[in-house]
């Protein structure tokens, strides 16, 4: 597939501070992508970046092959974006909010609004009021329509899920899904796990300004933590198994718990020595995945 995104040597310096560092990402048209961090890591400022809202120090970032900053005019009229905290226009109604942006947006496709509110719940009446009077869910499915009325070739969601209730959480990922099907690119940041576990094709994890990973979610499973809970028939004095891979445990009378990661054949030898009553294998989880490349390297601490 082409590349849609393309972001080379992309650096922004404030001061001192390097928010983001030498960041290299290819994406590809009909792709989901996850962008992962926590709260400033840089994801915002990448995506400001990429929308032109920000200037690069360093490098550069090309959408549908334009510079993201000194094409950002053209590039905003064929992207469709979702900022974080959106800055509506308050004394706008929500009609006239979504016609000034499909103005600037240069295209307009009745039909797709009308389908987003319909499937948002987003009625007549709501439409037809002050967007001061909006709720912040409201605020947010608003600013999700006016970033895909358009019919974008590329979508670009900073924390899309803020504030949605589940219900309009998963209209959102049936939306999202749908664009992908067409070929669409979405590209968003989050630091909700299990959205990004749920939709993305591949995921990049970047920490302190710094991209330290770009795999596709099985490729990180690959390299999975997983949760153990053994119930034993009695009470053991066996405290420990000293076995490469065991990251943490825990013991309280029968029962044991283990956070592993590599082969679990190692770990299941060591406990088939003991008389086991239960045993539960959790599947292995992205948010365990995530926090693994953000913890110290302190192996085998008891858990708490």
């Amino acid at each position: 597939m082409n590349n849609v995104i393309s972001i080379e040597s992309l650096t922004k310096t404030y001061g001192t501070v390097n928010a983001v560092k030498d960041l290299n990402l290819q994406i590809s048209r009909g792709e989901i992508f996850g962008f992962l961090g926590p709260n400033g890591a840089g994801k915002t400022t990448t995506i400001r970046m990429l929308t032109g809202f920000v200037r690069p120090t360093t490098g550069n970032a090309l959408i549908l092959g334009m510079d993201s900053w000194h094409d950002s005019v053209d590039i905003k009229t064929k992207i469709g974006l979702l900022p974080d905290s959106p800055n509506l226009y308050s004394n706008m109604t929500g009609t006239e909010f979504l016609n000034y942006m499909s103005d600037l947006q240069r295209v307009k496709f009745p039909e797709i609004r009308q389908s987003l509110c319909e499937r948002l719940e987003f009625s007549a009446v709501d439409l037809n009021r002050s967007i001061k009077q909006y709720s912040h869910g409201m605020r947010q499915k608003l600013a999700i329509i006016q970033s895909l009325q358009h019919d974008p070739i590329i979508v670009i969601m900073d924390e899309p899920t803020e504030a949605l209730d589940p219900l309009m959480q998963q209209v959102l990922f049936d939306l999202i899904v749908e664009y992908r099907s067409r070929e669409r690119t979405v590209f968003f940041s989050s630091h909700n796990l299990t959205d990004v576990e749920k939709l993305c094709d591949r995921v990049g994890i970047i920490k302190k300004g710094n991209l330290i990973a770009v795999k596709t979610v099985n490729e990180l499973k690959k390299h999975k933590l997983r949760h153990l809970d053994v119930s034993l028939t009695n009470d053991t004095s066996q405290e420990t198994f000293d076995i490469p891979g065991v990251v943490k445990r825990f013991k309280d009378g029968n029962r044991m718990k283990f956070v592993f990661k590599g082969d679990i054949n190692l770990l299941i030898k060591e406990l088939s020595k003991l008389d086991i009553d239960d045993m539960i294998l959790e599947p292995p989880r992205l948010e365990d995945i995530f926090l693994d490349y953000y913890r110290p390297n302190d192996s085998n601490d008891e858990l708490t």
